[in-house]
């Protein structure tokens, strides 16, 4: 999550202090991605740094106020419009413990799947609730938040969908693995009964 951009995404729309910015910010993704308030102070001097804001003066209680520059708008137009790379996709921790359990001997990947099965549906019922209790107007703080939840939920339902073609995946393979070892096993058999034969002795053949 591009913190900076979200914060100057903000302060386009008017100037503000550090709390104020985290409380829009929140508002608008309903705290789904609370921000630290030291986070938001940390970026805003790196903003400063940067050239993209400025402190702008403190209001009446003594909070600095950010205002955006120039530099910081074309920041802001650059980021709307750029298309969120997939090339460097995120760490998914979920992917990765899976693609662990799968190779480190003794886990039961089987359960770690139906543990992970059920937080996941559990939240998928959570956001389907808040789904139902969002006023569904046209207000663009409702809007925003309804269009996370969407998100929320449609990561959920494929990720349901990911856990069950990975249990689906392990049972094949399981599957595979037995047929295999049954295989090796009938011909070891075969080449001990070979061995152990009295000499001489031929295979019996079948009666025509």
């Amino acid at each position: 999550m591009s913190v900076k951009h979200a914060l100057l995404a903000l302060l386009e729309q008017q100037p503000m202090y550090g709390y104020q910015l985290r409380a829009e910010f929140e508002q608008r993704t309903g705290t789904t991605w609370p921000l630290n308030v030291g986070q938001v102070y940390t970026t805003l001097t790196r903003l400063e740094r940067d050239g993209l804001a400025l402190a702008d003066g403190e209001d009446g209680e003594g909070h600095v106020i950010y205002r955006i520059t120039d530099a910081g708008r074309g920041e802001v137009a650059t980021w709307f419009t750029t298309p969120v790379a997939r090339t460097q996709p995120p760490r998914d921790e979920l992917a990765i413990k899976l693609a662990l359990a799968v190779t480190v001997p003794g886990v039961d990947v089987g359960t770690v799947i139906q543990q992970q099965r059920s937080a996941t549906m559990a939240a998928l019922q959570d956001y389907t609730r808040l789904k139902r209790q969002a006023t569904g107007s046209a207000d663009p703080a409702d809007l925003a938040w309804s269009l996370v939840l969407d998100s929320l939920v449609f990561g959920a339902e494929a990720e349901i969908r990911w856990l069950d073609h990975c249990e689906s995946r392990l049972r094949r393979a399981a599957s595979e693995v037995g047929r295999e070892n049954s295989r090796l096993d009938e011909e070891a058999s075969s080449s001990k009964r070979e061995f152990h034969r009295p000499a001489g002795e031929t295979p019996a053949r079948g009666i025509r």
